[in-house]
C-alpha cells in the first residue's frame, strides 16, 4: 500500500529485480487508477502472488463481490510512507480497509515503514489498530545518514529582508551547484515556483535544454512519468519540482537537492536531503538557497533540528464521518453487512475508536434514507435493509459509488491540452478564467497560448517570447511549524548573546541593527514593537507561532480589542508575528495583553470574529463530495467549480434549515477550527504568550523584524506587483540610510 502511483510503479521495478533473479514463482503486479480495465479484471479472478496499490484502489477492490475469497489468502500488508498517509483523510480510508481486510484475514501481519516523526508510537498504534498497539514492534534503522546542510549566502545581506526579494538573485550559486553534481533536484516550495525556475534555469543556460526538466503534480501524468524515467537513468542534469517528488522514489544518480526557500519544517528538510545519496553509506547534500536573509536563520535552525533529532508529529484524524460514510458504501458494495458487526469493526481502528453510538446512528441513517432533510428524495436512500443486512439499493448506484470512492479534493482543474496533440497536465479552473484567447502563460516550462476553453479543456499552442503569466495553484506556503520555530528562537539566543555561528554570521547586519533599534527576543520573551509611519498606528507582535497561527492570533486580538472600544484595525501576519495597523495609537498595557491572549472564550471569538459561516461553507464542499452527496460528474464529464460549489450550497443552507444536528455540518466547523485555523496550535500559543514576559518598545522606525510584515501588507493593497517593489525599495533604501548612521548595537 503506497500513497503514490509514481511510487507504485517504482516498488513494482524494486521487487521484481531480485525476484526474477532470485528465479521466485512469484507475480508481482499494480493496481492503480492507471490501470487498464482488462488487467483490472485479471487481477480480480487471477490476484498476483503481490499487488502494489493505493488505499482508494484497495477500497475499490472492498466494493467488488467475492472479496472475501479474494482476500481471505492474504498474508502479509506492507503500508509504505504511513508518515504521508497519517493524519489525513487518506490515511483514514487506509484504515478502514485494514480493519476490513483484518476481519477478512485474521492472521494478516502489517508492517509499516514512515520517516521519523515526532509521534512513531503513536503513529504504530494508529497502524496497527488500538487493539494490536500493544503487540507491535518499533524497528529503527541501526546505521545513521550523514546529512550536509549548506546555505547559498548572498555577498551583500540588505537589514530589511522582504519575501522573495533575494530569490532569483541567487541564480548563479544554483547553476553552480547543478554544474558540480552529477545529478541535482532542485525543490521549490509551490508549482508556481518551479516553473519559474525553470524557465529562469533555461535562459541562463540554453545549453541545458534537453538536461533539465521540470515535475509538478498538474502535470499530466505520462510527462512526469518520463522524467521519473530519465532521471532513475542517470539522464538529467537537473529536475525543479515540488513536493511531487518528495517521497521515497529511488533516484540512486541524484548527488545533491537544491532548496529554494525554507522548508518551513524539519522533517520536510529532511526528507528532502534524503533524496539525493539515497544509498547506504551515501551521504545526503542539501543546498539551501533563501528567498530572504532570515531564511538563512531558519536553515540553520532546521540542521539544529535535525541534528537533536526534534521532529515534528503528525496527530492522526478522529472520526471523519465523511469518510465512515463512504467506506460503509463501498462494504454494502461487495457484500451487506450486519449493522453491528460492521460497528465493531470501525471502532477497531484508531480513527473511530471513540465512535459514539448517537454518530453510528447517524450515519446509518444517513444513508438509508437521507438524514432528517432528504427522506423524500429516494436517491439519497443509497443503502437498505434487508433481513438484517444493509446493502446498496441498486446497482446503478454501486457503479456510481466506485467512480467517487477516495478522498482527494481540491480545486476543480481543467486540462490543457495542445490544439493539436497530447494533454500537457491540469491547471486552476479560476486561473484560466481570468484569461482570454491570446494571452500567453507559462507550463510544463513552455511559453502556451490560450486559444479557446470547451468542455473543461483548456486548448493551447506554443507561443513565443517570454512576457507571460505564471499559474498560480492553490496548496501554496507551508507555514513554519512549531519544531523549527523553537530552534528559530534557540538560534536567536545566541545572537541575542552576541554569538554569531554559520548562518548568522551572514545575517548579522541585520540582527544587530534589530538589537540597536530594538531588541532580538529571548525566547521566554514577547516582543511588541510600536512605530508611526503616515500610513497611520503600526503595532507588530513577535511571536514566532507561524503564518496561519498567526493569523488567527491577529485576527482574535483585533476582535478583542474592538470588543472594548470600538476601533478599525488593519491585520497582516507572517511566520514570525503579526501587525495590527490603526488611525489612533494602541494604548495597551501588559495586564491588558495578556488579557487579550487568554485561551479563554477562544473559540466562540474565533466564531464570532470571522465569517464562519462561509468558511465552514467553503469546507463542506469537500465534505460533501467525500460523503457522496455531490457527484463531480462522469470522465471526461466534469462538473465545474461553479456547479460542484452550487450543489453543495444547496445541501449546507437544507441542512442547516431543516436538519442543524447533521453531523457533517458539525464535521464542517471542526474542520474549519483545525485545518484552517489551526485552533489547538493557536490554543497552545496562547497559554505560551500568557507565561512570557512582555517587552514593549516604542522604536523610531520599522526594524528588520518589522520590515516584512510591513511588505507583506503593501502587497496586499498594492494591485501592481511593480508598483509594489517599487513602493519596497524606496522604503528599504530609505531605512539603510537611517542604519547606516546608527553607531553600536544593544543586545
Amino acid at each position: 500500500l503506497t500513497p503514490l502511483r509514481a511510487l507504485a510503479q517504482d516498488t513494482l521495478e524494486a521487487l521484481t529485480t531480485p525476484v526474477e533473479t532470485l528465479g521466485l514463482p512469484w507475480s508481482i503486479e499494480v493496481r492503480t487508477g492507471d490501470t487498464t480495465a482488462s488487467v483490472r479484471r485479471r487481477q480480480q479472478q487471477r490476484p498476483p502472488t503481490a499487488l502494489i496499490t493505493t488505499p482508494e484502489s484497495v477500497s475499490v477492490l472492498l466494493s467488488y463481490k467475492g472479496a472475501r475469497v479474494r482476500f481471505g489468502s492474504l498474508r502479509v500488508i506492507v503500508v509504505d510512507e504511513w508518515h504521508e498517509l497519517l493524519g489525513s483523510k487518506r490515511g483514514v480510508q487506509a484504515e478502514l480497509a485494514l480493519a476490513r481486510l483484518r476481519v477478512i484475514a485474521p492472521n494478516v501481519i502489517t508492517w509499516g515503514l514512515s520517516a521519523t516523526m515526532g509521534n512513531l508510537e503513536e503513529a504504530m498504534a494508529t497502524l496497527l489498530a488500538p487493539a494490536a498497539a500493544d503487540a507491535g514492534r518499533l524497528i529503527r534503522g541501526r546505521q545513521s545518514k550523514d546529512i550536509l546542510i549548506e546555505t547559498a549566502r548572498p555577498v551583500d545581506v540588505v537589514r530589511f529582508p522582504w519575501a522573495g526579494h533575494l530569490g532569483l538573485t541567487m541564480l548563479e550559486d544554483v547553476v553552480a551547484a547543478i554544474e558540480s553534481a552529477r545529478s541535482t533536484l532542485v525543490f521549490t516550495n509551490t508549482r508556481s515556483q518551479a516553473e519559474r525556475w525553470f524557465r529562469a534555469l533555461l535562459e541562463t543556460r540554453p545549453d541545458w535544454l534537453g538536461a533539465i526538466a521540470i515535475h509538478h503534480g498538474s502535470l499530466a501524468r505520462p510527462l512526469r512519468a518520463e522524467v521519473e524515467r530519465r532521471l532513475r537513468a542517470g539522464d538529467l542534469r537537473a529536475v525543479v519540482c515540488t513536493s511531487s517528488l518528495d517521497l521515497g522514489v529511488d533516484f540512486t544518480p541524484v548527488e545533491r537537492v537544491v532548496q529554494i526557500g525554507s522548508p518551513k519544517g524539519v522533517a520536510r528538510t529532511l526528507q528532502r536531503a534524503g533524496r539525493s545519496g539515497h544509498q547506504p553509506g551515501a551521504t545526503s547534500r542539501l543546498l539551501g538557497v533563501p528567498t530572504h536573509a532570515l531564511e538563512l536563520v531558519e536553515f540553520a535552525a532546521a540542521r539544529d533540528a535535525i541534528t537533536a533529532a526534534d521532529m515534528e508529529t503528525r496527530p492522526p484524524l478522529d472520526r471523519p464521518l465523511d469518510v465512515l460514510v463512504q467506506h460503509l458504501v463501498t462494504i454494502a458494495a461487495g457484500e451487506p453487512f450486519d449493522p453491528d458487526a460492521m460497528r465493531d469493526e470501525v471502532r477497531a481502528t484508531h480513527a473511530y475508536h471513540r465512535l459514539t453510538d448517537e454518530e453510528w446512528s447517524w450515519a446509518l441513517d444517513f444513508l438509508t434514507r437521507g438524514g432528517a432533510a432528504l427522506t423524500a428524495y429516494p436517491e439519497y436512500a443509497r443503502l437498505t435493509l434487508d433481513d438484517g443486512r444493509m446493502a446498496v439499493s441498486s446497482e446503478r448506484l454501486t457503479r456510481r459509488h466506485r467512480m467517487t470512492i477516495g478522498t482527494i479534493t481540491g480545486a476543480s482543474a481543467m486540462n490543457v491540452r495542445f490544439v493539436r496533440g497530447k494533454r500537457l497536465g491540469s491547471i486552476e479552473e479560476a486561473f484560466i478564467n481570468r484569461l482570454r484567447p491570446g494571452d500567453t502563460f507559462v507550463m510544463a516550462g513552455r511559453v502556451l497560448r490560450l486559444e479557446r476553453v470547451r468542455d473543461m479543456t483548456a486548448y493551447v499552442t506554443r507561443a513565443r517570447g517570454r512576457a507571460a503569466v505564471v499559474p498560480r495553484w492553490m496548496g501554496g506556503r507551508s507555514p513554519l511549524s512549531s519544531r523549527l520555530a523553537a530552534a528559530i528562537r534557540t538560534r536567536l539566543e545566541e545572537a541575542r548573546r552576541g554569538v554569531y555561528r554559520d548562518e548568522l554570521e551572514t545575517v548579522r547586519p541585520l540582527l544587530e541593527l534589530q538589537a540597536a533599534w530594538s531588541r532580538i527576543p529571548a525566547p521566554d520573551e514577547l516582543l511588541i514593537e510600536r512605530t508611526r509611519s503616515r500610513h497611520g498606528h503600526h503595532t507588530f507582535v513577535f511571536s514566532f507561532a507561524g503564518r496561519l497561527a498567526n493569523e488567527g492570533l491577529a485576527t482574535l486580538v483585533a476582535y478583542r480589542l474592538g470588543q472594548r472600544s470600538p476601533r478599525s484595525l488593519s491585520v497582516t501576519a507572517n511566520d514570525y508575528g503579526f501587525e495590527l495597523l490603526g488611525r489612533e495609537p494602541l494604548e495597551v498595557s501588559e495586564e491588558e495583553w495578556r488579557a487579550l491572549f487568554t485561551p479563554d472564550t477562544l473559540v466562540d471569538d474565533l466564531l464570532a470574529c470571522l465569517n464562519a459561516t462561509e468558511l465552514a461553507r467553503r469546507r463542506f464542499r469537500d465534505i460533501a463530495r467525500v460523503a457522496g452527496l455531490v457527484f463531480p460528474g462522469f470522465p471526461g464529464q466534469g462538473k465545474t467549480t461553479r456547479q460542484l460549489q452550487a450543489s453543495s450550497d444547496l445541501f449546507y443552507d437544507v441542512f442547516r434549515e431543516y436538519d442543524p444536528g447533521n453531523q457533517l455540518l458539525s464535521q464542517a466547523r471542526r474542520e474549519v477550527l483545525e485545518r484552517e485555523l489551526e485552533v489547538s496550535r493557536l490554543r497552545e500559543t496562547l497559554e505560551l504568550l500568557t507565561e512570557q514576559r512582555i517587552v514593549p518598545i516604542e522604536t523610531p522606525r520599522l526594524t528588520p523584524l518589522a520590515f516584512p510584515l510591513w511588505a507583506d501588507r503593501m502587497r496586499a493593497q498594492m494591485i501592481s506587483s511593480e508598483r509594489w517593489r517599487d513602493r519596497v525599495e524606496r522604503m528599504a533604501a530609505q531605512l539603510e540610510r537611517a542604519a547606516a548612521t546608527t553607531t553600536g548595537a544593544k543586545r
